[in-house]
């Protein structure tokens, strides 16, 4: 996760889990929306 300063977003991305970009302003709520968004994105991927 990274600090995107511009847009006054915390990011989220990963090349181990394809299709994961997701951006908050607050830290806290993107990892809450990590912890749903990773297990569709797998189911989706077929992994």
């Amino acid at each position: 996760m990274l600090w995107d300063a511009e847009a006054d977003v915390w990011v989220a991305t990963s090349e181990d889990v394809p299709g994961l970009a997701l951006e908050s302003g607050s830290f806290d709520a993107l990892l809450e929306r990590i912890k749903y968004a990773i297990p569709e994105l797998i189911e989706l991927n077929g992994f």
